[in-house]
This record gives C-alpha cells, structure tokens and sequence, in this order.
C-alpha cells in the first residue's frame, strides 16, 4: 500500500498569506495577458461547480477554477491515487470552446437542457470533448467568454512574452514553500522543470552571482537577474553587434542594411522603419528611429523573422485557373478518428479536418435503421454515424478556415429509398450552399476555385444523358438506373472483411436514384480505362479515383500522360487497402505528376501528414494551392522520373546553418529526464532531390542547445521540393522520441537570420519553441 506523508497544517495566518501571495501572482499574470482587473478571469480564477457530461447515465458535478498562472485550468477528480498533473489541463491545449449542443455528447446526452447552461471545451489533440452544464446562464457566459479571452490574448502575446509568462510560471512551480524567494535547491528543481541538466558546480556559480545579498536565497531582483541569464541570446547580440552603435542601438540605415544584405529584403528601405515601429519596446530608441539588442530579438521571434514567408500566409496565387489546375487538401474516410477497422467515427472528424484546411471530404455511406443514411467504414467494426449529422457540420464548418469549394466525395451503397433521403438532405440542410447547376452555365471546361467560393460540390456517380453529352443537363424521365459500384472498403487486406464481402455477395452495379445524379455538376465517378485518345478526350467532368499502389504504377510508367490528363481532370487518390491501421502514404510523388486530390487520413500524425500541411500551409491555408506552369502547360514534356532539360526553373543550392534551439519541450514527463535534441533536415521532392542530412547531438539541454553547423542541399526542381525540420530526443538504446517539426515549401523559405516555430505530432505550435537558423538560397551554374 502506498503511504503518504501528512502534510504540516498550516496556521490561519500563513493560510491567509498564502491566498493573498496567490491573488497577487494571479493580478501580475491577467495583466500580463492584458486582462487586469477583468470579471471573467477573475470568476475562473474563484472557480465554479460543473456538471461533467461522459454518458446518458454519467453526469457528475466536478469543481473547476483557473490556476493563478491564468494558463491551466485545475479539475475536481474523485478518482483515487490521480497524480496532480492529471488534475489539470493547460489553456494551450484547447482548440475550440463551443457553446450549447455542439457536439455530438451534448447532442446524444444533454439534448433536454437548455442551450444556454451547455458548453464544450474542444481538444487540440485527440482527447476526448470536455462536455460541461453550468449551473447558470451567467456561470456558462463566464467560462465560455472567460476562456475566449485567454485564448485571444494569449496567442497576441509576442514570443518574449511567452517565454517571460513560462518561465515565471515554471519559477513559481519550482518555489515549493512558496515564500517567492529561490533556495538553491529550489533553483535546480527549476532548470530540470525548463529541461536543462546543470551540475552542481555550474548551477552553485549562478547562484552565487544573482545572491547579492548573500541570504542564501534569491528574491525579487536577483530572480530577474537569473531570468537575464538564463534568457541571453549570445548568438544574437553578436549578429546584433555588428551592425550597432556603441551605445547599443542600431540605426534605421543600418537595420536596413541587415535587412538588405543578410535577410535578402528586397523592400529594405521601406520595412525598416516600419519594424522598428512594431518591435522596438524602448521608446527613446523609435523617437530615434533606431532599434536596441532587445527590439532586434522581438523582430527575429515575429512573424517578419520567421523562415516561412509571411507573404505566403495570404491568398497570393491566381485563383482565376481551372479547378483541376490546383491542388487540393483532402481526407480519406474522414469520419474516422482512428483505425479502419474498429475504431469510432464521428462528426467531430469533419469538423477538425475541415479547420484543417481540408477541402475534400469522403462519406461512406449506407442504409441505416429509420429510413435514414448512415456513414461507416462497410464490412468493418467502426461505429455509425448519421448522414444527416455529418452534412450539419460540413454547412457549419465548410468556409470558417477557407472560402473555397468544398468537395463531398460520395461513396453510395444505399438503396433507392435511402438515396432519394440523401439527395434531400443535402439540398434542404446545405441550401445554396450546394452548386446544382453549373456556373454561368459553363459546360466545357471547369469553373475557378475563385468562382465556385463558398459553394459545396459533391462528388459521385451520374445517370447517363443520351440527350446531353455534357451530362448536367437531360433525360428527365429516366428515374435510375444501374452504374458501376465503386467500393474502397471492398479493398481492404483483412480476412475479416473479405470474409464479410463474400457473404454479402457484392455486386459490381448500383441502383442510382435520379435525386442523387441531379447533385453531382462538375465531378462524376467513372472507372479510368487508360488515358485514351488524345483526339477523343473524356468530357473535362469525369473523374476517376485511383488506389495509391495503381497511381505511383502510372507515374512510374506514364508520367508525361499521367501529367497531361491532370490538367483537363480531377485525379483523386486513396491510400492500400492494407493500411487498416490508417498509415498514409507519400503524397510527393503523386502531387509531382499533378495529381489535386490525395486523399490522406487526417487523423495519423507522422512525416507524411506533415509534408501535407507543410504544402498547404501555403497561399493563406487556403486548401489550393496552384500546380507550377510546367503542371499546367497542355505541350509540358515534363516527367519527373526523367528530368530533361526545361522550363522547370532554375536549379538552386540551399546552404542552411543550424545554429541554435530554444525551450524544446520534454517529451519524457519525468522530473528529471532532460531531452538531448538532434535536427534532421529533409527535402522532400522529385526522386533526385529527395535528401536528408543531421546534426550532432546536445546532451542534457533542451533549453538552449547550440549546435552551429552548416548543410548544403542542390535541389533540382524547387517548385516541387518542401523542406522539413525534425528535432528529436536522440536515445542510443531504443527509437528516438519526436519533439517538433516545422515543414514548408522550398519556394515560401526566407533567407538570412531565421527562426523556427516548432509544430507538435498533432501539426499544432509550441508556445515558445524555436530553432535558429541561417538561410542563404543561390542559383546553381
């Protein structure tokens, strides 16, 4: 049995000490997010009874409150043996807070309570929704609107804030009697909780140098002396250095000077001062026009100092070209949280997927109890949901991350009966939302992302026109009739699937209902025999869908033709049937001959999910981006398994220095478990440019460990090639642990002086975790 030391009751006025040292730090830190003296923060910060949602049966009241660090939110658990770190969950983590019935706990199990007492707070993870009834209109308003705040102001805040907001929360984790002084042992428990091992020489020395007061404790000024140190960017005030005064400011001629010559802004003249009127926080120095060491730090951590190009973070492409001359984020059987086989599915993954900038979403669907459709993954164990309910929150979710179409991608097992019910709740449900006749009446050619915003396009199966070859238009009589079955699930490698195929007798044909046909304008399934004669093509609507083993054997083999047909039709591409446990595929070689929709399974973190967002990330997370000329061109000999000479741009060399990190998280929660990052640089491109390259060790830090080595990459085609970032906690004895990733297109790279704002497994930021990093990009001979 385990035994737990009595703590020492405190007395009354110790108790009350505490409370009002608590307040304080609590002010300092709501003022800190520029929320001072506001009532919702301070009602979170008192705290309230909820009542905590898992089930029909399960709904329990639980006390929650806002630790005084306004960063963590502190839950009541009844469980027995919990560690305090499960009790608590950090603002940071959430993605969403969303008031009344909006998901589908709060559908199934509080339906009956009024909107107005229910909220949920949504996960950036994949943990589970935290479904919450206040016990007043007011109490709900306070958390919904309270936690709205933190978010909002949190993520305004600029990165020295964060790292000042972290470090005093760490300081104040490390101060165990909570007396706001620092012993030295104290100071040690610090440096491991901000992941840097320090023996007890090193660790003594700094602490002899901040105790000026020899009390054998730190306070006040002497923990801001200590946060000065542990903060020195030593790297950067030598950059600084040499190009400021001897007083410690650099001219607005010098900044533009850096900015020119080192970052490779071609509108120095213009930015400079406009920088130093967003980053320098010394006010003498911007009456001067001039920027000090610690506006230059602020310029670097900003956007405007990030290696991703801040330009690129806007809609910048043409958006005026032909649908099928973008390529376009999709999902593979988007409803499932997890695997292919028994794991969940859920309306939730649309709604994070969609937030994702995802702008192709699969539906799977089948008849279901009540007359109504459902959507599962057939043959397998994986839950159903309601077709209904999934196109709900596709009409809600659609355009809040990006204007431009959205693409249901239908795969149709229902009855006649059950399709007509489809057809009617997608028409009723998405109203205008959803394109049921082509635009301006355009039937030779696709219409622009630019011209289909904000409308929702299905893709699916089409009766035949006989009257109409471009098939919108025609035969009203003809009520259904049988199209060819394209079944996905059929595929898969699991003998219990087969098993159930074989009993269900599948057939190749598929009764379709007109109602169904009439939704379906500019993407119409139908099986790809070959690409044809050039003489005769398809009509430009038709699509087919390829499994990703058939797509990579056609850009082996025909990549020339494979790219020709991908600039007059949509190619959409789905991963083997023997990946049940939902892994993905290199999307690189198929967006290299031009295909738009690779479908990938939002819901699996790894290299290849972040190389997606990584391309997507650009043209302002828009979920198109548009293929390079050469993609598009109808006379490209383009081929990248055999690169010619060409109009493919020109060749360039990428020298890179990996010069420094900055608080990597701990990916072992152990108190004293320390990281000892490594950096692997990637390119990711055609099979020439494909390379990767790392760096050394740093032992015991993953605070600041400074690696100062250079790479150097030739890359070949740079409009097709991404660059990705990888730290990891090397460990000799098993695999090593991912920590963060950063990957962006080689084209939206910035040279110079850089910094990384590191992404989490799930493609979320770190609040304060950077690489520093030197740039320079030059055409090779």
């Amino acid at each position: 049995m385990q035994c737990f030391r009595r703590q020492p009751k405190l007395s009354v006025s110790q108790e009350n000490l505490l409370q009002e040292q608590s307040r304080r730090v609590a002010a300092l830190n709501g003022a800190r997010l520029g929320l001072k003296d506001d009532k919702d923060l301070k009602f979170l910060l008192k705290g309230s009874q909820l009542i905590k949602v898992k089930s029909g049966s399960w709904k329990k009241q639980r006390f929650y409150k806002l630790q005084e660090d306004c960063k963590t939110i502190w839950q009541e658990s009844k469980k027995m043996l919990r560690t305090p770190e499960s009790q608590t969950f950090s603002i940071e983590d959430i993605r969403d807070v969303r008031s009344g019935h909006k998901t589908e706990g709060m559908e199934k199990y509080a339906k009956n309570v009024p909107e107005h007492l229910c909220f949920s707070i949504i996960f950036k993870d994949q943990r589970k929704n935290l479904d919450l009834i206040a016990n007043s209109e007011d109490d709900a308003n306070h958390w919904i609107t309270g936690l709205g705040k933190i978010i909002a102001h949190s993520n305004s805040m600029n990165q020295k804030q964060k790292l000042q907001h972290w470090i005093h929360s760490c300081l104040r984790k490390a101060d165990k009697n909570k007396d706001n002084k620092m012993s030295l042992k104290e100071l040690k428990n610090f440096l491991k909780e901000v992941n840097i091992e320090v023996d007890d020489y090193h660790a003594k020395k700094i602490f002899q140098h901040c105790d000026k007061s020899k009390t054998e404790a730190l306070e006040d000024e002497e923990i801001e002396e200590f946060y000065k140190i542990l903060t020195e960017r030593k790297e950067i005030d030598k950059i600084f250095q040499k190009y400021a005064d001897a007083e410690g400011f650099m001219s607005c001629q010098n900044l533009v000077r850096f900015l020119y010559e080192i970052q490779q802004e071609e509108d120095a003249v213009v930015a400079a001062p406009a920088l130093i009127q967003r980053y320098e926080p010394n006010e003498r120095a911007k009456r001067g026009n001039a920027m000090t060491k610690d506006g230059f730090l602020m310029y670097l951590l900003s956007e405007d100092g990030n290696i991703f190009n801040p330009s690129h973070s806007k809609v910048y492409q043409d958006m005026t070209q032909p649908l099928s001359h973008y390529l376009v984020s999709s999902s593979h059987n988007t409803y499932l949280m997890e695997d292919q086989l028994t794991g969940p599915s859920s309306t939730e993954a649309y709604i994070r997927a969609l937030t994702k900038g995802c702008r192709c979403v699969e539906l799977d669907c089948w008849d279901g109890p009540n007359s109504e459709p459902v959507i599962y993954h057939g043959y397998t164990l994986t839950s159903k949901i309601l077709f209904s309910d999934v196109i709900k929150a596709i009409k809600n979710y659609a355009f809040k991350t990006s204007p431009y179409p959205v693409i249901i991608s239908l795969e149709n097992h229902c009855s006649l009966d059950q399709q007509k019910v489809m057809a009617q709740h997608m028409t009723t449900i998405l109203q205008d939302m959803l394109l049921v006749v082509p635009i301006d009446g355009n039937k030779s050619h696709f219409p622009s992302p630019e011209q289909l915003k904000g409308k929702i396009l299905v893709k699916g199966k089409k009766l035949s026109r006989k009257e109409d070859p471009t098939g919108t238009n025609g035969n009203n009589n003809l009520e259904a009739e049988d199209v060819s079955d394209e079944d996905e699930a059929a595929e898969m490698e699991d003998e219990s699937v087969k098993t159930e195929v074989e009993q269900k007798g599948k057939s190749d044909t598929l009764k379709l209902a007109k109602e169904l046909s009439d939704t379906v304008v500019y993407c119409k399934s139908v099986h790809f025999n070959g690409f044809g004669d050039p003489s005769h093509p398809r009509a430009f609507y038709e699509m087919s869908s390829f499994s990703e083993s058939k797509a990579l054997k056609l850009a082996q083999e025909s990549g020339n033709s494979f790219i020709h047909h991908n600039i007059r039709h949509l190619s959409r591409i789905y991963p083997a049937g023997w990946r049940t446990d939902s892994s993905n595929y290199n999307p690189v070689d198929l967006w290299n001959v031009g295909c738009q929709i690779v479908a990938l399974n939002f819901q699996t973190a790894g290299t290849e999910m972040d190389v997606y967002q990584g391309r997507f990330q650009d043209n302002g997370f828009s979920g198109y981006v548009l293929k390079p000329e050469f993609l598009r061109d109808e006379q490209t000999e383009f081929n990248p398994k055999s690169i010619t000479e060409g109009t493919w741009g020109t060749r360039k060399k990428l020298l890179l220095k990996i010069i420094s990190g900055q608080q990597l998280p701990k990916v072992n929660k152990s108190k004293n478990s320390i990281v000892d990052p490594k950096v692997t640089v990637e390119i990711h491109g055609i099979q020439q440019d494909n390379n990767k390259k790392q760096t050394k060790v740093i032992e015991n830090n993953g605070f600041n460990p400074k690696w100062d080595e250079e790479f150097t990459f030739d890359v070949e085609i740079p409009e097709l090639a991404l660059v990705r970032f990888v730290v990891e906690d090397f460990d000799m004895s098993t695999k090593n642990d991912f920590i963060g990733q950063y990957t962006l297109p080689f084209t939206s790279l910035k040279q110079g002086y850089r910094h990384i704002h590191l992404l989490t497994k799930n493609g979320d930021p770190y609040s304060s975790s950077t690489l520093f990093v030197y740039i320079d990009i030059q055409d090779c001979d």
